[in-house]
């Protein structure tokens, strides 16, 4: 986002924290040598005052309930820090992550707009009008009062009362949530995504994310040996977790498939220890070829760009499923929490690119139960059906849309050029 700033000759300062800071230089550096304006500010994050272990600046990094609420607590320490830097720079506009939600309050004492990037897609944000959920599906925050219902009522207040909202989406992908969004909520909304796809260079690709774990070059072999659309990839993103129970579960049913598969295996204290048993008697020897483990972080948009790859298996973190429909990718779906349960009906119910796994429970990080023979069933119909050729073909139309989205003339493009001219017209 910080570099389509910066294409539209606006300079940009990127707040981040130390641990934050250096997977971000490198790809910032690389813009500067374009000619764009951008630059890192560094603010301490408060973990030791807060309570948490020093360098805790990440949310995987957070391994409870009670640890995410201090996080977040952590977060509201930020204020001074930000507010020095505000009177130091004296910027036109604060754009935000939405989960500070003390940043509108701190925009508007300087003066300054501050708009709320959220996460998210326009469905998750009007699904409650929309759609139905389970209890079980429904965030603890929304059933009980703990908190975090407290924390994210704050956001939400925080929302309605900044200047206006950016969504990493695109109108063609969810055109009567956007409609409904903007007219029946009334809110300033602007669409500029998928910004994925402002990364062309090879380098900004690959580092996307964390460093992987896996020589891209031997990734990339390996899935060079495949026939196109003949491999499954399976990841959960940076948060959610598995017991060993379900790590094996999961062996079991992508075995039983017989589908060839990249699977990538978060790293955690538990599948380090090499006397733990997540994976059957034999499972590697036995899908030597056929499958290919990574333990710890894929390079997953180069992963799922490659031609041999026809499915994949996800949280359905937004960022993850924005990935798989620009690169035109059905999905099998097994959301854990956060706004993923929605995001699940949207991929399911909606586009119509991807089929549910059964999981049933929202639980903070930590995935739902789902047997060898629901996973089976489910990978199956995505790589071998009828059906999953007509899912693939709508998910490479719809990622051909988002291309177009961001070229000039799209409606992301257009999106974003008006909200710069509003700003400018503001004198902001």
């Amino acid at each position: 986002m910080a570099k389509l700033f910066a294409s539209r000759g606006i300079r940009v300062s990127v707040i981040t924290t130390p641990v934050n800071a250096p997977g971000l230089s490198k790809s910032i550096e690389r813009s500067r040598l374009l000619g764009h304006e951008i630059e890192i500010l560094i603010v301490k994050f408060p973990c030791v005052e807060a309570g948490l272990p020093e360098g805790c600046e990440l949310l995987d990094l957070v391994h409870s309930l009670e640890m995410g609420r201090i996080f977040f607590e952590a977060t509201t320490m930020l204020v001074q820090p930000i507010e020095r830097l505000l009177e130091e720079y004296r910027p036109n506009c604060l754009v935000a992550d939405g989960f500070f939600p003390w940043s509108t309050e701190v925009a508007s004492k300087y003066g300054i707009p501050r708009i709320v990037f959220n996460g998210t897609c326009f469905f998750s944000v009007c699904a409650s009008h929309e759609i139905k959920l389970t209890r079980k599906q429904l965030p603890d925050f929304i059933k009980q009062e703990t908190g975090l219902a407290e924390f994210f009522r704050k956001v939400e207040e925080a929302e309605v009362n900044s200047y206006g909202v950016l969504f990493n989406s695109f109108y063609e992908l969810e055109p009567a949530y956007a409609d409904h969004f903007r007219k029946v909520w009334g809110a300033k909304a602007w669409h500029i995504g998928p910004i994925l796809l402002c990364n062309n260079n090879f380098e900004d690709k690959s580092n996307r994310g964390k460093e992987a774990s896996i020589d891209e070059n031997e990734c990339l072999k390996w899935l060079d040996s495949n026939k196109p659309n003949s491999v499954v990839y399976i990841c959960f993103g940076t948060v959610s977790n598995f017991p060993d129970s379900q790590l094996l579960e999961i062996a079991m049913g992508l075995e039983d498939s017989g589908q060839q598969f990249i699977w990538a295996v978060r790293k955690n204290k538990n599948n380090q220890q090499e006397n733990v048993v997540w994976l059957p008697e034999g499972f590697e020897e036995r899908m030597e070829g056929k499958g290919l483990i990574i333990r710890g972080w894929a390079p997953q948009l180069s992963i799922l760009e490659h031609e041999a790859v026809g499915g994949f298996v996800t949280h359905c973190g937004w960022n993850s499923t924005l990935e798989a429909i620009c690169a035109g990718v059905p999905m099998v779906t097994w959301p854990v929490f956060a706004d993923q349960f929605y995001n699940e009906k949207l991929v399911t119910q909606v586009l119509r690119i991807g089929v549910a796994v059964g999981a049933q429970k929202w639980a903070i990080g930590v995935g739902d139960s789902v047997k060898k023979e629901a996973i089976k069933k489910a990978v199956t119909y995505l790589m071998a059906s009828e059906e999953a050729e007509e899912m693939r073909c709508r998910a490479k139309k719809l990622g051909e849309m988002g291309r177009k989205a961001v070229e000039e003339g799209g409606s992301s493009h257009s999106d974003f050029n008006a909200l710069i001219e509003e700003l400018r017209s503001k004198g902001m």
